[in-house]
């Protein structure tokens, strides 16, 4: 197994982990406690933490799916910023925690880079640019994205 292989199984299956443990099989009272702390009442932050924890699923197979996408690595790289900035804003206590984002998401994000200097650094006509030309069409065609159609001139 290569090392962008082994980078892919970890990072999608953290994203699995983390959507399906403390979201979706038995929420964690932190999880909910953050959705609450920006307002939401007890049902809605309910809803949000199971819907985060699908999305979160869901993002965890694409990736082990189309790791080999450059846009599937910085699209994950941007979430786990994301995130951690989240709960650095929402609850930067938890930045202290023995287990914390920081110690979680950091190293992920790690990893992708490391995907994304393996696929770069591979051939010209690597794998990579045909998974982000699928995405590319995926999207744009579910999205229906003004700029994914072609226009004919006359």
């Amino acid at each position: 197994m290569s090392a962008p292989e082994i980078c892919r199984w970890i990072i999608g299956g953290s994203w699995i982990y983390h959507g399906l443990m403390p979201k979706i099989i038995q929420i964690a009272p932190l999880e909910q406690a953050m959705t609450k702390k920006i307002g939401f009442g007890e049902d809605v932050s309910y809803l949000i933490t199971k819907a985060a924890g699908v999305g979160e699923i869901l993002f965890g197979i694409a990736f082990i799916i189309f790791y080999r996408s450059i846009l599937m690595n910085m699209a994950s790289m941007v979430a786990l910023s994301a995130l951690l900035i989240f709960v650095a804003f929402s609850s930067p206590q938890l930045l202290m925690e023995a287990f914390n984002p920081v110690t979680t998401n950091i190293p992920l994000i790690a990893l992708s880079a490391i995907i994304i200097m393996e696929l770069r650094s591979a051939e010209p006509h690597n794998k990579a640019l045909q998974a982000d030309s699928l995405l590319y069409a995926l999207f744009s065609r579910s999205l229906s994205l003004p700029f994914s159609r072609k226009t004919r001139t006359k």
